[in-house]
């Protein structure tokens, strides 16, 4: 039996996930989380060998909880469910360990499949956000400047943000203005919104 760990902040989407793969014969969803820093305790307390993460989550991201599973519990499958098909997060997701990368919309069966397959020691990608990934590139942002455009999400002043992150602000102001340029954005909230599109925050 292949003991599955859902994370999905929506208990709604939880549920029924929870319902469709407890459908499979093979498959037991034995634990479930809210949160993505739910996720490491949940998978060793269950003894999980795969987990199903969505990206968007409370107390940590999708991704980020899948580096630290991929870290702590090497031996545990990390599937991305997501509803944001966007080519930054799968670069993103693979990077963290990700073994397989599924938007939501995806048929119950395709996914059933995929946990199976990344059991068998393959990778499972959308071929429609693998394409758009390979055409969109890497992403252009240094991690101090996606770090400061993620601090500026909420409108912060150039002073908020340089005491935030312990930087001067002409350097806050040169990592923005790099941020804006690489982006080809017309200033801050633009570059804030395109850099989120593409999954680069």
């Amino acid at each position: 039996m292949i003991r599955l760990l859902l994370a999905e902040d929506q208990s709604m989407v939880r549920e029924a996930l929870a319902a469709l793969l407890g459908l499979e014969p093979d498959m037991e969803v034995v634990a479930q989380a809210a949160r993505g820093d739910e996720v490491l305790a949940a998978a060793r307390e269950h003894t999980v060998d795969v987990a199903l993460l969505d990206i968007e989550m409370p107390g940590m991201t999708g991704i980020e909880a899948a580096a630290q599973l991929h870290r702590e519990l090497p031996d545990v499958k990390i599937v991305i469910l997501t509803t944001f098909g966007r080519p930054g997060y799968l670069r993103s997701a693979m990077e963290s360990g990700a073994d397989a990368f599924l938007v939501k919309d995806a048929p119950a069966a395709q996914l059933a499949t995929a946990v199976r397959k990344v059991l068998d020691g393959e990778r499972v990608i959308d071929p429609t956000l693998a394409a758009a990934a390979l055409a969109e590139g890497a992403n252009p942002l240094t991690d101090r400047e996606r770090d400061v455009l993620r601090a500026a999400q909420d409108g912060a002043t150039n002073a908020e943000l340089a005491a935030a992150l312990c930087l001067s602000q002409g350097t806050v102001r040169n990592y923005l203005s790099m941020a804006i340029q690489k982006l080809a954005a017309r200033n801050r909230a633009e570059a804030v919104r395109i850099a989120r599109e593409k999954g680069w925050l």
